[in-house]
């Protein structure tokens, strides 16, 4: 019998394909059950369209059988079958798509779901066979043909008898080596699971014939094996069934049944889309940050499916990284596959779908602002962060999409409230939408800073987390209104004082404030008489666009080139400790450096900063009390 020889390019893209295509060994099984679905499907197009062929559903099927003495795994269904001359042309030639072709010739319009190719799918089974053996049968025809290779030698093809119309692939399956476990593809639950994780929604029944145990019968604790045929995928997925048909509970338990969480959702979205491109999809907002989150472990992604197949276990360009705690399933007929399902071309199609689900999910949680607020800040608290983070990200590209879903804690209200509630309480004569910086709402309700805003009954927004600043700073306005920190140097605030100060009075401190400088030399860029101090003597601001709550940050990153703020150090002229500065510039020189070290190093402390030389501190507060 002669051996045919596939063409010189299909040997170079075979031994390609077994050694580089593809990562993983198993997914042979997803493709030629894919390939046994799309032989049914093509049964069942015929049908639409001949009176003479008939087709029962039940009829029809796909079969598993491992031979663990044998080394054999055959692959059996009841589908349309190859004639000599189809087996020529679709296995002879790698890269041939048997699929495309008939979806051509039926003139079967684009939408209709026959997913496989036969062609660089099925020579996957090579990743795990020495021989590969079709044999099968076409519908209308009264011979079998039997097509057999070894891989890139060649391949032969003769005639062979099989009773009914279809097709069986036998893989001889190769040895156990210490690089790989081949013996595992003859397992009956291994090959189960494999067929779970990726092929559980194909439409047609997948048997096999499993183990299973029964009391004896007569006994009462004595058990006995027995072989029964099962079929081991579910069919029909959650996310085609109608919205109609599903209750609440069915999504949770789809969730904890993919193992997307131990929590339950705060939210779920089930969505099917028809346009410019066709999917359905089920999302999941998480309750409860995975451990792993903030971590490089951490893999983002949707599962992605075609037409029920699993492509991706984690398809992260399906999801920004602002999003990155979405989970859930996307299944399309639309993507352009290139040689390997396990391999997506970043085309137009898949750009499109992630596009919709980023615009979906920025929707459903401004819904869940406005309809359910306590879910949203259970949300807010285990993943804000991670928005405040998508705003600094990529210089502010996505500032519009997430400026709506973040939220701070208010002065006024006393809970967290969103930009868009804040805006809209401002009075008339408020510039800015002025906010504070620090460790926690305690420590920022004790600013010194904070009292000039607060008295003229603005509103400030509380910034607790190490990226706020930076994300404001990105954002830098709101509906018109700019952000100012109550820390900057100007607050845009005209109060009585400021408007009285006299240009004698300026020039009578002058000196003072000078000599403080002196003092602290390069630790401040000014000393000043505040504008905004009410009851406290003294104040460190800053001025450019280095804050110190940033500078705190800054410092903690590796290679941070000794960032710093401007700070200016601002003391209240009307307090008494001004009097005490005063006199001893005038009268104690010594006695003014020991004040102005003090005050510097008491608005450190204020500020969460670090003294300097705590000795010194300690030693300059014992002075003080002799």
């Amino acid at each position: 019998m002669e051996t045919k020889q596939f063409k010189a390019e299909s040997k170079r893209l075979l031994d390609l394909m077994i050694n580089s295509i593809y990562t993983h060994r198993e997914i042979f099984l997803r493709e030629l059950i894919s390939n046994s679905s799309d032989a049914i499907d093509k049964i069942y197009y015929k049908a639409l369209t001949d009176d003479s062929i008939t087709f029962n559903k039940e009829d029809y099927y796909i079969k598993i059988i491992p031979n663990k003495e044998e080394r054999i795994l055959e692959i059996r269904d009841t589908g349309i079958g190859m004639t000599k001359e189809e087996l020529e042309e679709n296995l002879g030639v790698i890269a041939k798509s048997g699929s495309l072709n008939f979806k051509k010739e039926e003139k079967i319009e684009d939408g209709h779901d026959i997913i496989g190719q036969f062609g660089v799918g099925f020579y996957s089974a090579f990743l795990v066979a020495d021989t590969v053996t079709v044999i099968s049968k076409a519908l209308e025809s009264d011979t079998a043909y039997k097509w057999e290779s070894k891989g890139k030698e060649g391949y032969t093809i003769e005639p062979c008898s099989k009773d009914s119309v279809g097709t069986t692939i036998i893989l001889k399956i190769k040895e156990k080596s210490e690089e790989e476990d081949y013996d595992k593809y003859l397992d009956e639950i291994t090959l189960k699971s494999i067929i779970k994780k990726y092929s559980d929604f194909i439409r047609y029944p997948i048997k096999m014939n499993m183990k299973n145990r029964k009391l004896k019968e007569g006994s009462k604790d004595e058990y006995e094996e027995f072989i029964e045929e099962k079929v081991v995928n579910s069919r029909v997925p959650i996310w085609k069934k109608n919205k109609n048909e599903l209750k609440e509970e069915d999504y949770i338990n789809f969730y904890h049944d993919k193992h997307y969480g131990f929590d339950n959702p705060v939210k779920y979205i089930h969505t099917s889309v028809d346009g410019a491109v066709c999917y359905n999809a089920i999302l999941y907002i998480p309750e409860n940050v995975p451990f792993d989150f903030y971590t490089k472990e951490y893999e983002k992604g949707l599962e992605l499916y075609s037409n029920g197949v699993m492509i991706m276990n984690k398809c992260k360009e399906l999801l920004p990284d602002y999003f990155s705690f979405v989970k859930g399933i996307v299944d399309s007929e639309d993507l352009s596959l290139n040689i390997s399902r396990e391999v997506l071309q970043h085309d137009r199609q898949l750009r499109l779908i992630a596009k919709n689900i980023k615009n979906k999910v920025k929707n459903e949680l401004k819904t869940l602002i406005k309809k359910d607020r306590e879910k949203y800040e259970i949300f807010y608290k285990a993943f804000g962060r991670q928005l405040k983070y998508g705003i600094y990200e990529n210089y502010g590209q996505e500032k519009e999409t997430l400026q709506d879903l973040i939220m701070f804690y208010s002065s006024k209200e006393k809970k967290l409230v969103t930009l868009d509630e804040y805006v809209s309480r401002m009075r008339e004569d408020q510039k800015y939408i002025y906010y504070a910086s620090g460790e926690s709402v305690d420590r920022i309700e004790k600013l010194p800073q904070t009292e000039m805003v607060l008295d003229k009954g603005y509103e400030i927004l509380y910034f607790t987390e190490d990226v706020d600043e930076f994300a404001i700073k990105m954002l830098m306005k709101y509906k018109e209104k700019e952000f100012k920190s109550v820390s900057s140097g100007d607050l845009g605030i005209e109060d009585d004082k400021s408007k009285e100060e006299s240009k004698e009075e300026i020039e009578a401190n002058k000196e003072l404030f000078e000599e403080m400088k002196n003092i602290l030399k390069d630790k401040v860029k000014e000393v000043k008489a505040s504008k905004i101090l009410k009851k406290h003597p003294v104040c460190l601001t800053n001025e450019g666009e280095i804050s110190i709550e940033m500078e705190k940050v800054l410092k903690q990153m590796p290679n941070n080139n000794g960032v710093k703020a401007d700070k200016v150090l601002e003391i209240n002229t009307d307090h008494e400790v001004f009097k005490a500065l005063k006199n001893a510039c005038e009268n104690d020189k010594e006695k003014l450096s020991l004040y102005t070290n003090l005050l510097y190093n008491q608005a450190l402390l204020v500020e969460g900063l670090s003294i300097e030389d705590p000795v010194e501190f300690t030693n300059d507060i014992c002075k003080i009390m002799k």
